[in-house]
This record gives structure tokens, sequence and C-alpha cells, in this order.
């Protein structure tokens, strides 16, 4: 091979490599509107900061959540939150965050769930007090599963949870996974046990076969 078609076929090949981020990061960072039985999970907007900061911060909610998780709330948390955190994530394509909202009241904010990249910490959620006890939360994580696996196509979903957290660990063992490891971890309630939840994708998609 000639000098001359090696340096083009290196500048073709360096091209297509330069092509090929942008449409990956476009894809990471491009949230879509889902959809389940009962409710429509819509991705996250500045606009959602007031109904959120209503309904956001109770004790019955955030005292199993991690410690980064301010309290007393303050009065702007859930703008700060949303503004200077998790926007800036999705745009970075580190995370995916979304409302939940009922498909009878598309209006209304009633819970929020993220996937977030990393190694053991890929999926938060937290419900509205009114709205809990009616298995809603167990269909947005099966929706949002679904888009980790079938969308972003990542190989393994990690969940950390508070041993005490049975709602949250009962949503773990209905989708299928498993504990990989325990820990101890600072929650908004003080340093408790917890234990790290996984499901592979092809557990996943085996899960999904035989349920059909």
């Amino acid at each position: 091979m000639t000098t001359r078609k090696k340096k083009t076929k290196r500048a073709n090949k360096k091209r297509r490599r330069t092509l090929a981020k942008p449409r990956s990061l476009k894809r990471l960072r491009k949230i879509s509107t889902l959809e389940t039985p009962r409710l429509l999970l819509r991705p996250l907007a500045l606009a959602d900061a007031p109904q959120i900061q209503i309904l956001f911060p109770h004790w019955e909610i955030v005292r199993y959540l991690r410690n980064a998780v301010p309290w007393p709330y303050p009065p702007d948390g859930a703008l700060h939150y949303i503004r200077d955190m998790a926007l800036p994530a999705i745009k970075r394509g580190d995370a995916w965050h979304w409302t939940l909202r009922l498909k009878t009241e598309p209006a209304q904010v009633i819970g929020f769930i993220s996937l977030i990249k990393g190694e053991s910490e890929n999926r938060g959620f937290w419900m509205g007090l009114p709205w809990q006890g009616r298995g809603l939360m167990s269909e947005a994580c099966d929706a949002v599963t679904d888009y980790w696996f079938d969308v972003l196509k990542f190989p393994v979903l990690r969940v950390p949870k508070a041993i005490e957290n049975l709602p949250s660990r009962r949503i773990s063992e209905k989708q299928g996974m498993r504990v990989v490891a325990t820990e101890v971890r600072d929650y908004v309630s003080g340093r408790l046990p917890g234990e790290v939840w996984e499901i592979t994708a092809d557990e996943w998609r085996k899960r999904k076969r035989s349920r059909r």
C-alpha cells in the first residue's frame, strides 16, 4: 500500500470516529416519554420544580435516600436540584430523569424516577405519599429498566438500598433482581446497613420472555 493510500485510510478512519461520537452522545442525551398501563413518564423539566418542591420533602419519602439530599429540605431545593444538578447530568449523558404522572391526570406530578450511569448505583425513585401502595412504582421501574437495557444498551443494572426499605426491596424482588453485595451507607435517616441489587440485560430479557 502506498504512503498516500495509508494516509487516506487513516484520515477516513479518524473521520468515521469523529462522526460516530456525536451520534452516540445525541442518543444518550435524548430522553423519550415512556408509558405504562397507568402512567406517563415525562422527561424532567425546570417547570416541574414547584410541584416537586411540594411533594418531595416528607420524612417518609426522604429517610432512605442518600444523605446527599439536604434535610431539612430548603425552600429552593427542587429548583436547585433540577437546574444545577439533574439537567446538567442529562446534558452530559450521565443521567436520565422522568416525572411520573397518571394518564388520567397528566398535569399532576406524582413521583420521580432516574437512571444514572455508574458502577453501583443506576436507578433511584420516589413516589408522592397520596399515590404510594398502588403498584405504580413497579410499573415505572419496569419501563425504565427496559429503557436502560434496550435503548441505552447497558449490560447490567445495579441498585443500592437500605435493608430497612422494604417497599423498595419488594420492587427489586419482583423484577427478578438479586443481592450481590452488602454495605453500610449514609442515608438521610443515618448510617444504615444496605444492599446492592443487580440484574443483567440477559436475565431481564429472559424474565420478560418467560412472562409472556
